[in-house]
C-alpha cells in the first residue's frame, strides 16, 4: 500500500538529508510504528507519504514514494486526499471551521459525498472518539486533548484507506489514548484500513504494532521488523522493556501483562526493600538567581520559620464559553515542590496553569503569585514571578534563529548573556545559533521554549504537557533540568498526561476531573490507586509500591 524506493528528503539550504536511504514497505491492512530519537526525520518520512513533502515544505525528494499506487511526486497533496488521510503533531493547524461537527463534515463535503452519507459517518465518528457531547463547541474552546480527537475524527469520515498520524496520542489523557488505538486497531483488522504512526510515547502504542520502523539517528537508514525485534536493540524503548532488560527477560515484552506473568521472581528478590523517591527540596535563604517578591519566610511566635507559598489559590472559580472549567478549587504551592495536575482531557488543567500566570481572570475567587494578582500585573514584573511553556511552543517563538531567540530572552528576563544559549545546549545538544525554529522538530521546539522561560529563573515555572514531542532521552534531560530547579527552591507545576513523567519527577500529584479536585496527595500514594494514571513499573510490579525503573535498579544495586 505504501512503498518508499531509495528515498531522500534535503530540504532548501541545508547542508545534509534529512533523511536518507528510506526503502521499506508498509503492506495493506498493517499498523507500522515508526520510532526513533526527536529529529531523526519522522515527520519528513511521514510528510512524504501525504504529498506534504516536497509539495508543502519545498526541499528536494529523490527516490520514489507511491501510496496505493500514486507517485506522490507527481500528485499534489489535493490529489491523495481520497486516499490519504493525515493528523500531524500540531491539530489547530488542520482545522478549517469553527465548530466540532463541521470540522468532521468539511473532509467529506470536499470529496462530494452525499449529505445523508454525511451525516451517518459524523454521528459515528462522534461516538467512536467521545466527541458527541461536543459536536456543538467551538474548537477554539476546547482542550488540547479534545482538539487532537477532533482531528483524528476529522480525518476518519472520508474513510481514506490509508491513515498517517503523527504523535496522535500526545495531547491525550491515559484512557483517551486508549480508546483513540482501539479505534486504528479497529480499522486495521476489521477494514484493512493501512496506517503509519509515529509516537514517542511507546508505552501506549508498541502493543498495536505488526511492524516497527526505527530510525535510530539523523541520516541512517531504518531498519524494518517486528516489535519485539526492534525493540531489542533501539535506542528508544518504553519502561516494560526497560524492566524486561534489567531483569534479563528473553523474549523482552511489550505489554504489562506479559511482563507481570515474568515478575515473580522479580517481585521476591524487591521483597523487604524500599524506593528511594526525592521530597521537596528545604528552602534556605534566597533562591540563587530568582527574584522573588513579597516576605519570603512565614514565622509563628516560638516556631520553626517555614517558607511563605509561592503561590495560593482559593475558591477559584472560572467560567467560559458558557462551561465551568474550573469549580471553587483551592491550591497551595510550596517553594522546592513539584505537582503533577493530571486529569481526562477537559478538566481544567491549562485553565489553571493560565490562571496562574495572569492569562485568564477569574470569575470569583483569588489567586496570588509572589504576593501579586497575576491577571492585574504587568507582564514585565510577572515574568520574573513566573513563567508559563504552553502547549504550543510556536507561540513563544517569533525569531528567525536560535541565536536570536537566546539573545531576546537574555535582555527581556535581564540575564547575562548567553543564559539562555547554555540552556539550549542542555536541552538540545547539536543544535546550532543558526536554525530556524521552525526547522526544528515539534520537540526540539519545545525545549527551545522550555529554555527561554527558564531565563528568567522565575521561582514558579508552569508546564503545559512538556514531554509532547519529546523522546526519552530529551524527557530524561529535561527531568534533570527541572529537579534541579526544584532543589534550587523553585516550585514547579506540570499539566500532564504522561504518567511516567509524573512518576518520576513529581512529588506531589493533584487529580481534577470537570473543574474540581478529587485527589491531592504524595505521588506513590495517587497514581498507585488509579488504574489510568498507574505507570508501567508500578502496574508491573502490584502490589508493590515501585513507581519506575530507576527506583528498581537502585534497589537491586
Amino acid at each position: 500500500m505504501i512503498r518508499f524506493e531509495d528515498v531522500s528528503v534535503t530540504y532548501d539550504g541545508a547542508p545534509r538529508p534529512a533523511v536518507q536511504d528510506v526503502d521499506f514497505e508498509v503492506p495493506e491492512g498493517e499498523l507500522v510504528l515508526l520510532v526513533g530519537p526527536s529529529g531523526v526525520g519522522k515527520s519528513t518520512v511521514l510528510g512524504a507519504v501525504s504529498g506534504l513533502v516536497p509539495h508543502f515544505t519545498g526541499g528536494t525528494l529523490r527516490g520514489r514514494v507511491t501510496v496505493a499506487g500514486r507517485d506522490t511526486r507527481t500528485h499534489a497533496p489535493r490529489e491523495l486526499a481520497d486516499v490519504v488521510g493525515t493528523v500531524g503533531q500540531d491539530p489547530l493547524s488542520h482545522f478549517v471551521t469553527d465548530t466540532v461537527e463541521d470540522e468532521l463534515a468539511y473532509g467529506m463535503e470536499s470529496l462530494g459525498l452525499a449529505p445523508e452519507v454525511m451525516r451517518r459517518r459524523v454521528e459515528e465518528t462522534l461516538d467512536l472518539l467521545g466527541l458527541a457531547g461536543l459536536r456543538d463547541r467551538p474548537i477554539a474552546t476546547l482542550s488540547g486533548g479534545q482538539q487532537q480527537r477532533v482531528a483524528i475524527g476529522s480525518v476518519l469520515t472520508p474513510h481514506p484507506r490509508v491513515l498517517v498520524l503523527d504523535e496522535p496520542t500526545s495531547a491525550l489523557d491515559p484512557a483517551a489514548a486508549e480508546e483513540v488505538l482501539a479505534v486504528l486497531q479497529r480499522l486495521v483488522h476489521d477494514l484493512g484500513t493501512t496506517v503509519l504512526l509515529a509516537e514517542h510515547r511507546l508505552e501506549r502504542v508498541i502493543q498495536y504494532a505488526d511492524q516497527v520502523a526505527l530510525l535510530p539517528a539523523p541520516g541512517a537508514a531504518p531498519v524494518l521488523g517486528t516489535p519485539a525485534e526492534i525493540m531489542a536493540v533501539s535506542p528508544v524503548f518504553p519502561p516494560v522493556v526497560d524492566l524486561g532488560r534489567l531483569a534479563e527477560w528473553t523474549p523482552l515484552p511489550l505489554t504489562v501483562r506479559d511482563a507481570r506473568r515474568r515478575a515473580g521472581a522479580l517481585r521476591e528478590r524487591l521483597t523487604d526493600r524500599e524506593p528511594t523517591r526525592g521530597t521537596p527540596a528545604p528552602v534556605s535563604g534566597s533562591v540563587p538567581n530568582s527574584r522573588p517578591s513579597g516576605p519570603r519566610w512565614r514565622t509563628r511566635k516560638n516556631a520553626t520559620p517555614t517558607p511563605a507559598p509561592t503561590a495560593e489559590v482559593h475558591a477559584l472559580a472560572v467560567r467560559r464559553a458558557q462551561v465551568d472549567a474550573l469549580r471553587r478549587l483551592d491550591l497551595t504551592i510550596a517553594p522546592g515542590e513539584t505537582i503533577a495536575l493530571m486529569g481526562r482531557n477537559g478538566a481544567g488543567k491549562s485553565t489553571l496553569l493560565n490562571s496562574l500566570v495572569g492569562l485568564v481572570t477569574p470569575t470569583s475567587g483569588t489567586v496570588r503569585v509572589g504576593g501579586l494578582t497575576p491577571h492585574r500585573t504587568a507582564p514585565r514584573d510577572l515574568v520574573r514571578r513566573v513563567g508559563l511553556v504552553p502547549q504550543e511552543p510556536r507561540d513563544l517563538l517569533y525569531a528567525d534563529t536560535v541565536a536570536a531567540e537566546c539573545t531576546a530572552a537574555d535582555a527581556d528576563a535581564g540575564a547575562e548573556a548567553g543564559t539562555c544559549r547554555a540552556l539550549v545546549s542542555e536541552l538540545l545538544p547539536g543544535v546550532t545559533d543558526d536554525v530556524h525554529p521552525r526547522d526544528l522538530s515539534e520537540g526540539q521546539r519545545l525545549a527551545l521554549a522550555l529554555a527561554i522561560v527558564l531565563t528568567a529563573r522565575p521561582p514558579l515555572l508552569l508546564l503545559d504537557e512538556p514531554t509532547r514531542g519529546l523522546d526519552y532521552a530529551a524527557k530524561s534531560r529535561l527531568v534533570t533540568v527541572l529537579r534541579a530547579l526544584a532543589a534550587g527552591g523553585h516550585a514547579i507545576v506540570l499539566a500532564t498526561h504522561d504518567v511516567e513523567l509524573a512518576a518520576e519527577l513529581a512529588h506531589r500529584v493533584v487529580l481534577l476531573a470537570d473543574g474540581e479536585v478529587i485527589a491531592d496527595g504524595p505521588t506513590a500514594e495517587v497514581v498507585v490507586a488509579s488504574p489510568s494514571f498507574a505507570p508501567q513499573t508500578t502496574k508491573i510490579l502490584a502490589p508493590q509500591q515501585w513507581l519506575t525503573v530507576a527506583e528498581v535498579r537502585a534497589a537491586l544495586a
